[in-house]
């Protein structure tokens, strides 16, 4: 796969994983990134402008690398690797559709420390490019895990001690509840919200009161403000 922009190419240049090769246009001026590429030989293309436009549908700022798929965790794996941790936190996408707001939940994601973010393998965004672009190399340092079916994540995640609070217009103020548990956060469908079998299966709703004219919020801001309740509550 592509990905493409600078600071999300220089975000992988500096990991360990591989880049099969570079392509950059012969108008790059960042000596710093070039210098880097070569320095772990890596193959890099020196091409037109135009070459790089018919690669990439996006704004790639003249460097695109071509790479492996992005790494994704099963259920299983993720469980085993936080199993001895104190009050982890996930957060789940109930078929999330827009590259734009998963890649800028990743950001947020990775900057609040959160453990993984689960997402389903059928009917939602998966990584692409663009979520790897809005991410601005957040992806790197964030694990996602897949999962075939919602509902029996829910499940095996209640079983190892999570408790479920979902995100929607109808529910407690979200500055109210006990963010001293491990967590799995669910942000719903950008038009539907959540799903009513995933919605059905949480603990506990979490609501963000509204007092101005617009009585709603993208799923990536909805996120951003709740998970930033938990982080902070969790402080004290």
């Amino acid at each position: 796969m592509y990905i493409y922009g600078k600071n999300v190419c220089y975000e992988r240049i500096n990991s360990n994983d591989k880049i099969v090769r570079a392509y950059v246009s012969n108008k790059f001026r960042d000596r710093d990134i070039v210098d880097k590429l070569f320095a772990k030989k890596v193959k890099v293309n020196f091409v037109d402008n135009k070459v790089l436009d018919k690669k990439v549908d996006g704004n790639h700022q003249g460097i695109i690398l071509e790479v492996d798929d992005i790494k994704t965790y099963t259920l299983d794996d993720l469980i085993n690797i936080i199993n001895n941790k104190n009050n982890p936190l996930v957060v789940m996408l109930d078929h999330l559709e827009d590259p734009h707001n998963f890649g800028a939940i990743i950001r947020t994601c990775e900057a609040l420390g959160v453990d993984s973010i689960i997402i389903p393998n059928d009917r939602a965004v998966g990584i692409t490019p663009t979520v790897i672009k809005i991410s601005s190399g957040a992806i790197s340092y964030i694990k996602i895990t897949r999962v075939a079916n919602l509902q029996v994540a829910i499940k095996k995640l209640k079983e190892n001690g999570f408790w479920i609070i979902g995100t929607d217009m109808n529910g407690d103020d979200y500055t109210k509840l006990d963010y001293n548990m491990p967590i799995c956060l669910v942000i719903g469908n950008e038009g539907h919200g959540m799903s009513s079998v995933v919605k059905n299966n949480c603990d506990f709703i979490a609501s963000i009161p509204m007092t101005g004219k617009i009585n709603s919020l993208n799923a990536s801001v909805s996120c951003g403000i709740v998970l930033s309740q938990i982080v902070s509550s969790r402080r004290f």
